[in-house]
């Protein structure tokens, strides 16, 4: 690899904002990370449900900072029905995310069944919004658990991509070579996209260490590596979508269960090319894979096609350096810990 990389600025396709006091720290450390568009998920609490409520959210983010492209999405409720569908298409919002019932934070409004939601499906193939799947299936403490959640999933996102073939549809966080394959069977309307920690990280990082824990989990080497050839091999059916999720420290490191989410958004394209460098330092990929045009692509040019956002005009600089990775992100009473704190990462320069 290079030491330094010119390239069109970043779009990441999924990331958490939160709201309130957590929104006003996070939002700010968005161009931290080289990132100029953001797909912004919809599990706030309440979930972000109406289309008034999408687009007061999106608000209270240019708010924060106006100069971030937010692109809005709905959260897949019961509530939601075709009117609603063309209704989002007529205010500018993008998709409908699908959280299986429980499965991660603020998810208790998710899905149970995918049939009573055919109708929307349907106008959304017809509109043109894309269907985000959170690709999980709850465990049930018999036979799923945390490490094949998402391989038991597998089958019914190929089952929705044969009833609505047109439908644009998104296998967000893919974690494992079984994700990356099914993918890669469907049609061109169906894509994935892939974290910046699971570039890096395996079960054994967030086994012992809850600032690695998120949902879905980190798996096997055999996944990871499938994950990284994804990223240099896709032609575009896979991009980056970082999953950041901040908590509280209090959340991670307090009594009871860590919160699910790892948080990378001031570092997204850093923490990117750190994970390509250790992949080949491994041979998990040849350095000459890792070209600009992969890097561009990835970071940014194939998510905003397959969305149909305009390519950014703005550049960003990479340098490999002497940044080091903040210990953590202080303000408005919260503390939030960032992936892989203290640790040396690359520089993000706005042209």
């Amino acid at each position: 690899m290079k030491d330094t990389y010119t390239l069109p600025a970043a779009a990441d396709f999924h990331v958490h904002l939160r709201d309130g006091d957590v929104s006003k720290v996070v939002t700010p450390t968005i161009r931290f990370g080289g990132v100029d568009t953001v797909y912004v998920m919809p599990n706030l609490v309440p979930p972000v449900t109406t289309v008034s409520m999408a687009l007061e959210y999106k608000k209270r983010l240019q708010n924060i900072d106006p100069s971030i492209n937010y692109l809005m999405v709905l959260y897949l409720h019961e509530s939601i029905d075709a009117n609603v569908v063309r209704q989002a298409k007529k205010a500018g919002i993008v998709g409908i995310k699908s959280y299986p019932a429980g499965v991660t934070t603020n998810s208790s409004s998710g899905v149970i069944s995918y049939e009573p939601f055919y109708p929307v499906f349907e106008a959304m193939q017809e509109e043109g919004l894309v269907l985000n799947l959170h690709g999980e299936v709850p465990s049930d403490g018999k036979d799923i658990t945390v490490m094949n959640a998402e391989p038991k999933f597998l089958p019914t996102l190929q089952d929705l991509h044969r009833r609505f073939p047109r439908l644009r549809i998104v296998l967000e966080h893919t974690t494992t070579a079984d994700a990356v394959e099914a993918v890669r069977s469907c049609g061109d309307t169906v894509v994935g996209t892939i974290t910046a920690h699971h570039l890096s990280i395996l079960v054994d990082d967030w086994a012992g260490n809850v600032f690695c824990y998120c949902k879905p989990v980190a798996k096997l080497p055999a996944d990871r590596r499938a994950l990284l050839d994804a990223l240099v091999n896709s032609d575009g059916r896979f991009f980056l979508g970082t999953d950041s999720a901040p908590h509280d420290i209090s959340a991670k490191k307090g009594k009871g269960n860590a919160a699910a989410g790892v948080f990378t958004q001031p570092y997204a394209c850093q923490y990117v090319l750190s994970a390509l460098e250790d992949a080949i330092e491994r041979g998990d990929i040849k350095d000459e894979a890792v070209t600009e045009e992969v890097l561009g692509g990835f970071l940014g040019e194939w998510g905003r096609k397959f969305y149909g956002i305009a390519q950014s005009t703005q550049k960003i600089v990479l340098k490999k350096g002497s940044e080091v990775i903040a210990e953590s992100i202080k303000g408005h009473g919260v503390e939030i810990v960032p992936f892989q704190q203290g640790k040396p990462t690359w520089t993000v320069e706005w042209q």
